[in-house]
């Protein structure tokens, strides 16, 4: 059923933006067999706005609408992903206009890459490995939004954690972590793509290291306990509560 969205709004000087209230669109991640992560991509119908390039599935959001759903039900109806299948992450406002108009990327994470069912809005759907996605036509919108939006990859050893945190990892990785300032496609495959990760849990470094020629406390080579590293390695602290939330 058309929306209320449908519709241009339009900026001093003409410019048209699609969505009354604004639109919003789903990046939706998957993990790939080696660690990797693969982003659902859709091949624009040559009738629409810069049809040809790719972007994500998206469109205008209805006046009763939060931008998540309206992304997610962009995606069922261009994609036929359903809500019950991904996880939503985050959201981005990656583009404005002086209207008011405002483009909010959303981003989600699926268990898997899942069949996709295009409508008359796409040539094509793809799952696209995410260090591959600027090798293609993009989208302008897209194109400028895409560098803040891509995930750096992280690896993670459930091992170094202590057995309930182990457990909890298992869970729920592969998946996309929100930094805030990055954003981070966290995975436990042992040779898989990108740095080392530990949980900031005790924090690492420490918020309050003892001062430079202090004695070790544990009388030098203890164990640092679950959460830490050893000194010569390279390694990406990620807060707990934003992999596995806020402790109760």
């Amino acid at each position: 059923m058309r929306g209320d969205g449908d519709g241009w709004s339009i900026s001093p000087g003409g410019v048209r933006h699609w969505g009354l209230f604004g639109a919003a669109g789903l990046l939706l991640r998957a993990p790939l067999g080696t660690g990797g992560s693969a982003v659902l991509l859709q091949h624009r119908a040559l009738w629409s706005h810069q049809g040809g390039t790719w972007a994500l599935p998206g469109g205008a959001r209805d006046s009763d609408e939060t931008a998540v759903h309206a992304a997610v039900r962009e995606a069922d109806e261009e994609a036929g992903i359903k809500a019950a299948d991904i996880r939503v992450r985050a959201q981005r406002v990656t583009a404005t206009a002086p209207s008011g108009w405002t483009y909010t990327t959303v981003i989600a994470d699926a268990g898997k890459p899942l069949p996709v069912f295009p409508n008359m809005e796409s040539v094509e759907l793809a799952w696209v490995p995410e260090n591959e996605v600027d090798q293609r036509p993009l989208h302008a919108g897209f194109a400028d939004a895409w560098p803040g939006l891509r995930a750096t990859s992280a690896r993670m050893d459930p091992q170094e954690c202590s057995a309930a945190e182990a457990a909890e990892l298992v869970a729920t990785l592969p998946r996309t972590v929100d930094l805030g300032a990055e954003f981070i496609w966290l995975h436990a495959e042992p040779g898989g793509p990108g740095e080392r990760a530990v949980l900031l849990n005790p924090p690492y470094p420490p918020e309050d290291p003892e001062p430079s020629g202090a004695p070790d406390p544990v009388g030098g080579g203890g164990d640092p306990g679950p959460g830490a590293a050893p000194a010569d390695s390279r390694v990406l602290g990620i807060p707990r509560s934003a992999v596995l939330g806020p402790e109760d």
